[in-house]
């Protein structure tokens, strides 16, 4: 019995909005504004992209991991810090 087909994901476009990502059939924009640790990547740590597991994308050169599911609704998967933010300091 054959296994199933996988193709490694590619990036298929960039622009000032964000990268299109090409998953098997499907083709995702990653927009900056969803994804803003994207914006000042360069092109090759962009598109040195692992698919490990269906619902699972790795960027090791930026060291982002994502879920498909919040490329494909990003507005489930709002962006929150529960980091304290530093006290300011007067000069």
């Amino acid at each position: 019995m054959p296994g199933s087909a996988t193709s490694a994901p590619e990036v298929t476009n960039v622009s000032r909005h964000g990268f299109w990502l090409l998953l098997g059939e499907e083709e995702l924009l990653v927009r900056f504004d969803d994804f803003p640790w994207f914006r000042q990547a360069t092109i090759e740590a962009l598109t040195r992209v692992e698919w490990p597991s269906p619902d699972h994308l790795y960027w090791p050169l930026l060291d982002v991991d994502l879920s498909v599911r919040s490329i494909q609704r990003p507005a489930d998967f709002p962006l929150v810090s529960r980091a304290t933010p530093a006290p300011a300091t007067g000069t």
